[in-house]
């Protein structure tokens, strides 16, 4: 959040994975025009966390209960922002593995206490699971995509747009769909290269998955990373089917060829990471 150039995983969900007071809710705010396409809502996103964290660490203050928003095939589609959490979590993110006095220069321990009770009050209401995980609809990357995330699409599914304005690039897929090749994609690093970074990435993230209703739609937003990237490089954009290509080389043994997939597909988006220095 602590950047326009991020990129984006988000999970929308069925008003059925809803309880029916939230159900209500998303309805009136949806029929109240108050939804917010994904490159407005980054950015607002964005000036709440900020504002918030600079509140003189002192307090949590409320924050609205917003959402992207999807329909499709008559049904709506809802992505939380879940704001009041990631400010609690990106609280005590920043406590981790810091000395005690740098901790509570940064955090200090009564705005510490005030996000733990957020996170506890959270993971202790409705909308966790069973073994009392949170579902967070959104991951964040900033000035990169992570590999792992083109586990989950097919070239196919792009949709760019390069009109000013609503300049754009987007994959989007069924959840469950995404989980069948998540679960090909780890079946095939198990064997092929093992216990390794990739392999517990992608399972990481397809255990994320695993807590949405069966019938969530999953997307992969370039974000503000599409304003560093030209017109030629978003055209040519085939990072999901270069992934493809490199587990397919995988599973047949061809390490030679699945590391070229692998070199040309870090290369590309490491070139991107660069940029961050020079801005």
């Amino acid at each position: 959040m602590s950047s326009l150039f991020a990129s984006y995983l988000r999970v929308y969900e069925p008003l059925a994975a809803f309880d029916r007071e939230w159900q209500r809710y998303w309805r009136r705010y949806v029929n109240e025009g108050r939804a917010l396409a994904p490159m407005e809502g980054a950015a607002r996103q964005r000036t709440a966390v900020l504002e918030a964290l600079g509140a003189g660490w002192t307090r949590l203050p409320q924050l609205p209960d917003d959402a992207y928003v999807l329909e499709a095939d008559d049904t709506l589609l809802i992505c939380p922002w879940n704001l009041r959490v990631q400010v609690a979590e990106a609280a005590l993110n920043a406590r981790d593995g810091v000395p005690t006095v740098l901790a509570d220069a940064f955090v200090p321990p009564l705005f510490a206490g005030l996000a733990r009770a957020v996170l506890d009050d959270w993971r202790s209401g409705n909308r966790v699971l069973e073994h009392g995980v949170p579902r967070l609809h959104e991951q964040v990357a900033t000035w990169t995509v992570p590999l792992r995330w083109f586990t989950f699409f097919e070239p196919a599914e792009r949709a760019l747009s390069l009109r000013r304005g609503t300049r754009a690039l987007r994959y989007r897929t069924d959840l469950a769909k995404a989980q069948r090749r998540a679960s090909s994609a780890r079946a095939v690093l198990r064997r092929g290269v093992g216990a390794a970074s990739i392999t517990d990435a992608v399972e990481e993230t397809g255990r994320w998955l695993e807590q949405f209703h069966p019938y969530s739609v999953l997307e992969l937003d370039y974000g503000g990373l599409v304003h560093v990237l030209s017109d030629e490089a978003l055209v040519a954009d085939d990072s999901p089917g270069l992934l493809l290509s490199g587990l397919e080389a995988v599973a047949r043994g061809d390490g030679e060829a699945a590391a070229v997939a692998y070199e040309q597909l870090a290369d590309r988006w490491q070139a991107v990471q660069l940029r961050e220095r020079s801005n």
